[in-house]
Order: structure tokens, then C-alpha cells, then sequence
């Protein structure tokens, strides 16, 4: 293993491939980390700040507003700068927030940290599966990609084992042990190379053949995708190409995805999970334990997804379990079946939704929304992708506990499956198959209008004609 130009690592092919996703995947553990902590160390905290239900809602929300924030400005800076330098950026703010809120000594400080984390956790989220996917073989880019999605949901699972590890230590050190992986990812996006697509599209099209024959199996290949690539190449595009019309079915799959993913209430039950199984009736270390076991669901299921998506396809339709699962979930709360047996109701219910909607939709939300747009406005797409996600996320977490003390969690449960037989519906009708296809190919079938699943002229004739 040598260094070459840019700074980048000597390694060759699948070898170099897998490298740059393992390391950018380091972005996606920070991610599931540092959102999934809170939950245990929010026992804690509301202990020692003496927080309400208001304050503990804000605090942990602060990380998705930077987030929110964070997504939409790296878009711009990924253009600029390149998909490399911005993960590098990111890790930065990883590394600074790590080291600020594992001080903090009040609420104020508290949530000043928590924003800077989002802000790492949204660049992270924006660009990573952008620059794994730009620089993946067709072939291969589904489980490459996913495995930014299983880095997250095994950052989650780290982070619910050590909170019932450290449960009678310090929050700060649960927050604390985030400043390793953030240092290698810093170190590690050092020697990588520049996504092959930013560097065609800015003119550096020699720099771009060399990476594309260091990643491909032949040098043919990588030629090969280089000019197609240049075929459908363009200037960086502004905001505005996202709102034509050619674009906007890329528009409506990516957002619509990233909305429901979220407001089908997978990081609700991921945030308040011990809150959730302590209200079932188990005590609070017991209630952290089980979460492990939520934790562990959802990395066996993402698992499962990275294969899914290159075996089965994008558009895998798991959903429906997820709508059974909570059904059985919201009526164990309404029933009050509560301890005992019926805690165990309430264990597995959320154990097989986690599965269910992990295994599906929260796979595809950065797989997807990194495939779908055309490489002069990806950037910018995938900032209203991740926007799209984080705004939705702000929205669940804000209000996840005040929507159970209103309505009560059975009805909060049902409402979520109602969220997710729509989702299914959604993905069957906006979300193309993208499985085995070039980026360039995604791009010409926006061009032509064959993007979409249903065509939606031929299914108004249709309907007329009946």
C-alpha cells in the first residue's frame, strides 16, 4: 500500500473500492452514534439538568436542526470543494463536538455541542453516499452504498450498548468515545481519491481516467465509463434545473423516500426506545439492554437490505410487516398490556417493526436519493434528500412525546402504520428500479421520461378511456 497523487492510497480495483467505503462508512457510524446516544444518556441528563419533557425534547432535537442545517450547506461546499474535502470538513465537526459536549456544564453548552455534532451529521449525510456512489461499479453500488446505512444503524447498536455498559458511569464519556472514529475518518479521507464524476465534471478529465482505472477491473472499463460519463457531462447546475420538469420525477422519488422514512416513525422508536420499554414495564437497566436488542435487529436487517438491493432490487416490500408490527404495537399500549406478558408483546412488536422498515425503506434513502439525479445537480438533490430527512426528523423528534401524552401511544402507534401502508403505496408508485444501472443510464431515463415506474400519461389515458 502506497501513496499517490492527491494524497490517495495505492491500492487497485474492488480492493481500493471497498477501502474508500469502509472508511467513508466511518462518517455513517459518527451519524448512528451520535443521535442514537442520547437515548441513554438522556436518563441521565434529565437527572442532572433537570430537564422536563420540553427540555429533554430540545436537547435531544438540537443535533437534527444542525443536521438540517449542515445538509443544505454542503451540497454547495461538495461542489466547490469536492466530495473528499467536505467529508474531511465533516469529521472536523465531529472531532469539536465531540470534545464540546463531552464538557459541557450546562443545558446551553449542552445543545451549542449538539448543534455543531448536526452539523457534521448532516455534511456526513449529504455526501457520503454521493461519493460512494460515484465511484462504485454498477454492479456493486447497492451494497456498497448500503453499507453507509449499515455504518449508521451499527452506531446506533454501539451506542445502546455502551449506554448500558456506562449506565452507572458519566454521560460524558458516552459522548466522549465519539472521538476516535471521527479521527479516522479525518486521517482516512486524507488518502483517498477524488470522486472520478466531480472531477470530469470541473474539467479534470485525465484525473478522473486515472481514478476510474485504479477502481474498475480493466482499464477498458474505466475508459469505457469515462466517456459516458462525458457524454451526458454539464456544468455544475444551480438550484433552479431541480425544479424542471425533466428532473422532477428524480425530485419526487429521492424526498418522498427521505420524508416518509422518518415520518413513518423509525428514529422515533429509536430515540425513545428505553423511554418506550420502560413505560411497558421493564426497569431502566432492563429497558437499555432490550434496546441492544433493537440495535442488533436493525444491523442484521440492514444486512440483509445491502444484499436485497443487488440481488432483489431497490424497491424491496417489506413494508407491510412494518404495518402489522405496528398495529400490534399500538394496541399492546391501548390494551395497557403492561409487565409480564405483555411486555414481551410490546418487545417484539417493536423488534419486528425495526426489521421491517429498516430492512426496507431506511435502506433505500441514501442508496436512492445518491442514484437518482443527474450528475450536474446531485449535489444539490441529495441536499434536499438529507434536508428532506433531517426537517422530517426534527418534526418526530419534537413531537414524538408530546404526540403520546395527547393521544396516547397506542393511537401514536397506529398512526405510524397508517404513515407506512402509505409508503408502500409511494414506492410503488414514484420510486424507479435502479438495480444495475449506470448513473449515466439513470440519467438518460430521466431525459426521456421512461424515469418512473407508472407512467403517469399513459395511466391518465387509461383511466379516460375506461
Amino acid at each position: 500500500m502506497m501513496q499517490g497523487t492527491n494524497g490517495s492510497m495505492r491500492l487497485s480495483g474492488n480492493a481500493l473500492t471497498n477501502f474508500i467505503a469502509t472508511i467513508s462508512a466511518t462518517g455513517g457510524l459518527l451519524f448512528g452514534y451520535d443521535t442514537g446516544i442520547i437515548s441513554s444518556a438522556l436518563l441521565q441528563l434529565r437527572n442532572e439538568f433537570h430537564l422536563d419533557t420540553l427540555g429533554a425534547e430540545v436537547v435531544t432535537s438540537a443535533i437534527i436542526l444542525g443536521a438540517l442545517i449542515g445538509c443544505l450547506v454542503a451540497g454547495g461546499i461538495s461542489d466547490r470543494l469536492g466530495r473528499r474535502r467536505t467529508v474531511m470538513i465533516a469529521a472536523a465537526l465531529f472531532l469539536v463536538g465531540t470534545v464540546i459536549v463531552a464538557s459541557a456544564h450546562s443545558v446551553a453548552v449542552l445543545i451549542l455541542a449538539r448543534l455543531i455534532l448536526g452539523l457534521a451529521i448532516g455534511g456526513a449525510s449529504q455526501i457520503v453516499p454521493i461519493y460512494i456512489a460515484e465511484i462504485s461499479p454498477p454492479e456493486r453500488r447497492g451494497r456498497l452504498v448500503v453499507g453507509f446505512q449499515l455504518a449508521v444503524v451499527s452506531g446506533v447498536t454501539i451506542s445502546f450498548i455502551t449506554g448500558y455498559l456506562l449506565r452507572d458511569s458519566s454521560w460524558r464519556l458516552m459522548f466522549g468515545i465519539g472521538m476516535l472514529p471521527a479521527l479516522i475518518l479525518f486521517v482516512g479521507m486524507a488518502f483517498l481519491p477524488n470522486s472520478p464524476r466531480w472531477l470530469a465534471l470541473n474539467g479534470q478529465t485525465e484525473e478522473a481516467r486515472m481514478v476510474l482505472r485504479r477502481v474498475r477491473a480493466t482499464d477498458e472499463i474505466a475508459d469505457r465509463e469515462l466517456d459516458g460519463i462525458l457524454e451526458n457531462h454539464d456544468v455544475q447546475a444551480p438550484w433552479s434545473e431541480l425544479a424542471k420538469p425533466w428532473v422532477r420525477p428524480a425530485l419526487m422519488a429521492s424526498v418522498g423516500i427521505a420524508l416518509l422514512c422518518q415520518f413513518t416513525g423509525i428514529n422515533a422508536v429509536m430515540y425513545y426506545a428505553p423511554t418506550i420499554f420502560a413505560d411497558a414495564g421493564f426497569g431502566q437497566d432492563s429497558a437499555l439492554l432490550t434496546s441492544v436488542a433493537v440495535g442488533v435487529g436493525m444491523v442484521f436487517a440492514t444486512v440483509f437490505g445491502g444484499w436485497a438491493v443487488d440481488n432483489w432490487g431497490r424497491r424491496t416490500r417489506l413494508l407491510p410487516g412494518a404495518v402489522i408490527a405496528l398495529v400490534v404495537l399500538g394496541t399492546a399500549f391501548a390494551m395497557h398490556l403492561t409487565g409480564g406478558v405483555g411486555a414481551w408483546i410490546t418487545v417484539a412488536a417493536v423488534m419486528a417493526y425495526t426489521i421491517f422498515n429498516t430492512g426496507s425503506l431506511s435502506v433505500a434513502i441514501w442508496l436512492v436519493g445518491a442514484e437518482v439525479y443527474p450528475l450536474s445537480c446531485r449535489s444539490k438533490g441529495m441536499s434536499l434528500v438529507a434536508g428532506g430527512h433531517w426537517g422530517a426528523d426534527l418534526v418526530i423528534s419534537l413531537t414524538t412525546l408530546s404526540l403520546v401524552q395527547v393521544l396516547g401511544a397506542g393511537w401514536t402507534f397506529w398512526l405510524f402504520a397508517a404513515v407506512n401502508a402509505f409508503a408502500f403505496w409511494f414506492v410503488l408508485r414514484y420510486v424507479p428500479e435502479t438495480k444495475g444501472q449506470s448513473l449515466e443510464e439513470l440519467e438518460r431515463r430521466l431525459k426521456n421520461g421512461t424515469f418512473a415506474p407508472v407512467d403517469r400519461a399513459a395511466a391518465r389515458a387509461e383511466a379516460q378511456a375506461r
